[in-house]
């Protein structure tokens, strides 16, 4: 289970990573707005949401690939079984 995590949890970071670094060579954080809004965020708390966010939406891809990847008996199986 553990070694499974670690397929989703790895590689979501490392992309969160290199999705952060071309978001923000782009985007100027002190220039974001929420609709007509501006967003009043010190630069490193915009680093720090986007970074989480962008990890969140990674993960959830790699756990589908994961996912994807088993077998229908490993699916079927219970993962806390005793």
């Amino acid at each position: 289970m553990t070694h499974r995590l670690l397929w989703i949890v790895w590689p979501a970071f490392l992309g969160a990573c290199v999705l952060e670094l071309l978001v923000f060579a782009v985007v100027d954080p002190a220039e974001l707005r929420w609709g007509s809004y501006t967003l009043d965020w010190s630069r490193q708390a915009v680093y720090t949401v986007s970074f989480f966010v962008f990890w969140i939406v990674t993960m959830g891809a790699c756990a589908l690939t994961t996912l994807l990847r088993l077998d229908p008996s490993e699916v079927n199986e219970a993962p806390f079984a005793p």
